[in-house]
């Protein structure tokens, strides 16, 4: 009888690798959403109009809920992600 976890739960491996490459996507998405406020932000400054400032408004209202979505997810996906790698690694 096997008593490593590894062996017996071999779908563990596939499942973590799976959450893996979603918690990655997810942080990527968040900082890809603050490098388009970055950018933003940057060419509202430059220009400095009002038609630019509500742009950058409108922009970091977008975002945040966005980002606020986004971590809604990437955070318990992260924390599934260690107690897994912890447990069956």
């Amino acid at each position: 009888m096997a008593t490593d976890t590894a062996r017996t739960f071999p779908d563990a491996e596939t499942a973590l690798g799976y959450l893996q490459v979603a918690v990655y996507v997810l942080a990527a998405l968040v900082a890809l959403s603050l490098l388009t406020v970055g950018t933003v932000a940057v060419i509202a400054e430059i220009k400095g109009t009002w038609h630019w400032a509500i742009h950058l408004e409108s922009t970091i209202s977008y975002v945040g809920v966005f980002v606020s979505r986004v971590l809604a997810l990437l955070v318990p996906g992260f924390v599934l992600l260690v107690a897994g790698r912890w447990y069956y690694g």
